[in-house]
């Protein structure tokens, strides 16, 4: 039998095409799985079926090829999964710690708009708990209905099933887990069979993973993935949370923000040796990011 060995991933969605920050991520596992002598695995989060698209996944591939970055192991993608993610929500129902919520956007927006708020309120403020309080019976009726809903993760009910819960940061240190810094979360709803939160944790404990690198961006989601993880009996990786690229004037390099794409870098004739020299010399001041 093979000896298991420690395990990074780089876990890009295809929903556009690859830039800069993503290089950045994707070189952070490979530099970690380095220095652990462990593997670097890619995984394709494709659950978000109306963004995604199948080009943007192929060039993906393409651009990390030409970055020269490896990978170990096959490739897994996320929408070949759904059934693996729904038992998972299956059991999750099973222990009592999710209800479905009935409310839209709108209604959620105006029953917040009437309440009084904390000055220091956490994320469970941030949904006024309209269905978490919601009879059995009306519960069952409605689904019965065939109404639209979706899953909510009960932030309070959890924490009385899992008891308090720990996780390791490599930069941050020792974390004490709180559930409520994102409030009732959905895990699933009728037009997304399954969260990005119930996705990546499965998913990790399925690759192996042991050591989750990542923006931070992502900090706050590690309470639900630590909570998610006791509820399923999965392993528990260590955690390591990185700064994020920017430009000149302090604005995150995102998809959202129109960040150069490596499409465009290519094009222009940009080297992969002397993109990986940029992105180490904007780490050196601090995230900066420049075209050098």
């Amino acid at each position: 039998m093979a000896e298991a060995r420690e395990a990074t991933r780089f876990a890009p969605s295809p929903s556009g095409r690859l830039h800069v920050g993503h290089v950045l991520a994707a070189v952070e596992a490979r530099r970690l799985a380095d220095e652990l002598g462990g593997l670097c695995r890619l995984r394709i989060e494709d659950i978000d079926l109306q963004r995604c698209r199948p080009e943007y996944a192929e060039a993906l591939l393409d651009d990390l090829a030409w970055l020269g970055l490896r990978f170990d192991g096959e490739v897994m993608v996320q929408s070949r999964r759904m059934e693996i993610y729904r038992q998972a929500l299956e059991l999750l129902k099973g222990m009592g710690v999710l209800y479905p919520c009935f409310c839209t956007r709108k209604e959620i927006a105006e029953r917040m708009a009437e309440m009084p708020r904390a000055p220091h309120g956490t994320a469970c403020d941030a949904y006024p708990g309209t269905c978490r309080a919601m009879g059995q019976g009306e519960r069952e009726a409605r689904l019965a209905a065939g109404e639209a809903h979706a899953w909510r993760l009960d932030c309070r009910r959890v924490q009385d099933v899992t008891g308090s819960l720990e996780w390791l940061d490599l930069n941050e240190g020792r974390q004490v887990c709180e559930p409520s810094r994102l409030g009732d979360v959905i895990l699933a709803r009728k037009d997304f069979p399954v969260s990005y939160h119930l996705a990546v944790t499965v998913d990790d404990a399925a690759q192996g993973i042991t050591h989750v690198t990542r923006g931070m961006d992502l900090f706050e989601s590690t309470h639900v993935h630590r909570v998610l993880q006791a509820l399923l009996g999965l392993p528990v990786p260590v955690w390591k949370h990185h700064g994020l690229l920017c430009d000149e004037y302090g604005r995150r390099l995102a998809k959202r923000d129109g960040a150069r794409s490596l499409e465009s870098l290519r094009s222009a004739g940009m080297e992969p040796g002397r993109l990986l020299a940029s992105i180490e010399q904007a780490l050196a001041r601090g995230g900066v990011w420049k075209m050098e």
